[in-house]
């Protein structure tokens, strides 16, 4: 008998080649293949008239083969099989590439079930290449509510639902219940079995709703669960309380007035320090808000009662970006700053760490160097991490073990969309700068089309003749076979030898080398560059005060969010600055969203519109943040059942506290979830 544990090698027709498919797409065990629900549905259940079909809608028709099936060899390797099907209110061609065997499947006089779109491209009312059954088979492809499945190269929807149907058969009365039968009446939930059934073989579109709300409900309460348990065993760690809190003569020695909303963040650090508990805070704010002063404020706290700190930056370039922001704001007070980077001479990495672990310096401020075992600190008391969520959960983990239980500051320039904010950290603490620093002009954003290509040059010249500087963005490194993106280093070319020869074009992509990449950006913050072609790798970049124009190529490939990230590179200077958007795609949606970027700077609005607009996408950019992606659950429609799912996690959390089942399936998914154990229930 097989068990959910089993590998997909125990099913039938699944070999070594079948095996390493499934791998890339994440299924290693039945219990993986059950968990991969489908991405949408397709509803074949109602039958309609040829005479009714529409343009790119795909329907389901019941059809007599009115002619039969011939194939014609039309070159080397295309073939094409042609036939004609008719109802009682018209008749439709019907064609197949390369399928010569329908001949042989399509009989002339009998009737089929056929689902397929006729194209609007197509000068002719055709369908190409349908899926058909014969009227008298079971329906498995036509006349149901179909699962469409995420696929990979080598793998058909087809095999994919039949993998899944035979494990349904074989494992689902195993799938482990973690929601007690109390609580999936109070809030109307069906069974795990039920759900997994119906969310894989529908019968109906209410069937499919149960298993929905189910698994939705299902997610959230594991997640929840999760993060408060997070969240109780963080506050139970006891550190020193800070007792210098007092921040006058920092503020007094700015060159600036702090704005309202910095001041209640630095109000919340201080809080935190005084509270005896570790400190774990979110510090959000939009691009310029303010947050390395912020930062700045922490260290200096943390110094003031004799602890050391630890900034850690994703790259060398803004490691470097923070120490000369940082060493200007602390070092008047004796706090002494420092930088440590991989590429340091070996000498200087030496005498860094010497004086780190002597406790000379209060502040260090560096990369992945910093968790390096060679790395010690003589007490370690605040951990920053910057733009947080491109750490791994280890990495900053095996920061914060370098000293006892310090206070971590997290901080991040995307804007998240605060109930987002509320899931994805519900187990830190938020503080948001919603404010920018009085004096920074707003980008002018344009959204144009090719139209338009010849007076942005002259904009671009324009820039670069007033000895400012521009990036270029593009969404592909190289041209991919429909040529319909901007491919950067074709474009990097073109620009340098077509249209700017006279200027110094330079490209940036995630491809090159680490050095290579530090090279391409250090000469363009030394400004020994004009025009810097890139991908979005320099989403999270380098300040340069002298950029003043980015032009992103087929921004309809980005989230709004990405686009306010990519635009944020630009008006960090005292000149006006200027983003231009280049597409060309008509659809009312689209441009929609993209002239919703024209008019507004806000990036928690922007958050906002992209949530509603697209979903929730992927906020990051990767998985590195260490959380579980939800399957089933969309944050832009769902949020009501999150709610409740959070309520539901806090009631079963406090009834398991009493009675401890450290086996509880509920605590066995938030370890698959999660990674880690979580705490034990006391």
């Amino acid at each position: 008998m097989a068990q959910l544990t089993d590998s997909v090698s125990v099913l039938r027709g699944v070999g070594p080649s079948r095996c390493k498919q499934l791998e890339g797409l994440g299924i290693r065990t039945l219990y993986d293949l059950l968990s991969y629900f489908p991405r949408r549905y397709e509803d074949r259940t109602k039958i309609t008239a040829i005479a009714d079909l529409q343009p790119d809608e795909p329907a389901c028709i019941e059809a007599i083969v009115a002619s039969a099936p011939r194939t014609a060899h039309i070159r080397r390797g295309m073939d094409i099989t042609r036939l004609t099907v008719a109802d009682h209110s018209a008749r439709l061609n019907i064609s197949y590439f390369n399928q010569s065997y329908i001949s042989n499947s399509l009989h002339y006089g009998q009737t089929y079930y056929f689902y397929g779109s006729i194209s609007s491209d197509s000068p002719t009312r055709q369908f190409t290449n349908p899926v058909f059954e014969a009227e008298t088979s079971a329906p498995i492809a036509t006349r149901r509510i179909v699962p469409v499945y995420p696929l990979t190269a080598g793998l058909s929807g087809k095999v994919l639902i039949k993998l899944i149907a035979d494990t349904l058969d074989s494992c689902l009365q195993d799938v482990p219940e973690i929601l007690p039968e109390h609580l999936r009446l109070t809030y109307g939930l069906c069974s795990v079995q039920e759900a997994y059934r119906n969310i894989h073989q529908p019968q109906d579109m209410p069937s499919l709703e149960r298993a929905r709300k189910r698994l939705i409900f299902e997610e959230f309460f594991i997640f929840a669960a999760g993060l408060q348990l997070l969240r109780a065993s963080r506050t139970a760690r006891y550190c020193t309380p800070f007792t210098h809190l007092d921040l006058s003569a920092f503020l007094a020695q700015l060159p600036f007035t702090p704005t309202g909303a910095q001041r209640r963040a630095m109000e919340d650090l201080k809080v935190d320090f005084a509270s005896g508990g570790t400190m774990n805070r979110l510090l959000q704010g939009d691009v310029g808000s303010g947050k390395t002063v912020i930062a700045a404020a922490a260290a200096y706290l943390a110094a003031q009662n004799g602890r050391q700190g630890a900034f850690m930056a994703p790259t060398e370039i803004l490691a470097e970006q923070h120490h000369r922001s940082l060493a200007p704001l602390l070092e008047p007070f004796g706090i002494r700053t420092v930088l440590l980077t991989g590429s340091m001479k070996q000498s200087e990495k030496n005498a860094v760490r010497a004086a780190i672990a002597a406790g000379e310096i209060q502040l260090v401020i560096g990369t992945h160097a910093l968790i390096s075992d060679t790395t010690e600190f003589s007490d370690l008391g605040l951990v920053i991490a910057d733009e947080q969520h491109r750490f791994g959960v280890a990495q900053r983990g095996a920061l914060a073990e370098k000293g006892r239980d310090p206070h971590m500051l997290f901080m991040s320039a995307t804007p998240i969309p605060r109930t987002m904010t509320l899931l994805l950290y519900g187990d830190l603490d938020v503080s948001i700068l919603d404010e920018l620093p009085p004096g920074r002009q707003a980008i002018e954003t344009f959204l144009v089309d090719e139209q338009m290509r010849a007076r942005i040059n002259n904009f671009i010249r324009k820039q670069v003749d007033e000895n400012h500087q521009v990036y270029i963005v593009c969404p592909a490194i190289e041209e991919d076979e429909t040529g319909s993106m901007k491919s950067a280093e074709l474009w990097a070319e073109t620009l340098q030898r077509a249209i700017f020869p006279d200027y110094r074009v330079a490209l940036l992509h995630g491809k090159m080398k680490g050095a290579e990449k530090d090279a391409v950006m250090r000469a363009f913050s030394a400004g020994q560059t004009d025009i810097l072609v890139a991908t979005t790798v320099i989403e999270v970049g380098v300040d340069v005060p002298n950029a003043t124009l980015i032009v992103i190529e087929n921004a309809e490939r980005f989230g709004l969010s990405q686009l306010h990230q990519l635009r944020g590179r630009v008006g960090r200077g005292k000149a006006q600055s200027y983003c231009v958007l280049f597409s060309s795609n008509r659809n009312e949606q689209t441009r929609a969203r993209l002239k919703a970027l024209c008019q507004t700077t806000d990036g928690f609005k922007i958050a906002e519109q992209d949530l509603a607009l697209r979903g929730p996408g992927d906020f990051f950019g990767s998985r590195q943040h260490g959380l579980p992606q939800f399957k089933v659950a969309n944050l832009s429609l769902d949020i009501p059942t999150l709610q409740l799912a959070q309520q539901a996690a806090a009631e079963l959390l406090s009834e398991l506290s009493e009675t401890p089942e450290p086996d509880h399936p509920l605590l066995q998914r938030m370890r698959m979830l999660f990674h880690d154990d979580p705490p034990v229930l006391n």
